[in-house]
């Protein structure tokens, strides 16, 4: 009897299967570029407002396509800006108003300002691909 339990505990690590962190794909396509100048800049948060990464993507025929691999499975939000200029800065006016385009996850806007955090942040569960139109 002993040998047959010992068998079983011996073999039940390779019944039950590890359970490995899944990975994912967050692809994000900005569209409606007003010129193919410069770059976009980006920077990815969790939930807590850290920061996870940074990209920065080419814009081609008006957007650009930007991939974050081998995130987990959680909240996330994003923001980013058209660097017209290739300075890594947004231009502003006088009034701190942005003179080059910027976006943020679930094409959130604010009234006077940014958008709340709270209106940026998605759920990544899957494989996923978010379009954003940046305003000028």
């Amino acid at each position: 009897m002993k040998t047959i339990i010992f068998c079983l505990i011996a073999v039940l690590p390779l019944i039950i299967p590890v359970r490995i962190a899944a990975q994912y794909t967050l692809t994000i396509e900005i569209i409606n570029l007003k010129n193919n100048d410069g770059q976009i800049l980006m920077q990815l948060y969790d939930e807590n407002q850290n920061k996870i990464k940074g990209a920065y993507g080419n814009i081609h025929n008006h957007k650009c396509i930007i991939t974050f691999d081998k995130l987990k499975a959680q909240k996330y939000a994003f923001k980013y800006f058209h660097d017209d200029n290739n300075n890594n800065n947004l231009e502003t006016n006088w009034l701190g108003i942005p003179k080059e385009g910027y976006g943020f996850s679930n094409n959130a806007t604010g009234l006077f300002g940014p958008p709340a955090f709270e209106k940026w942040i998605f759920e990544l569960h899957s494989d996923l691909k978010m379009v954003c139109t940046p305003k000028y």
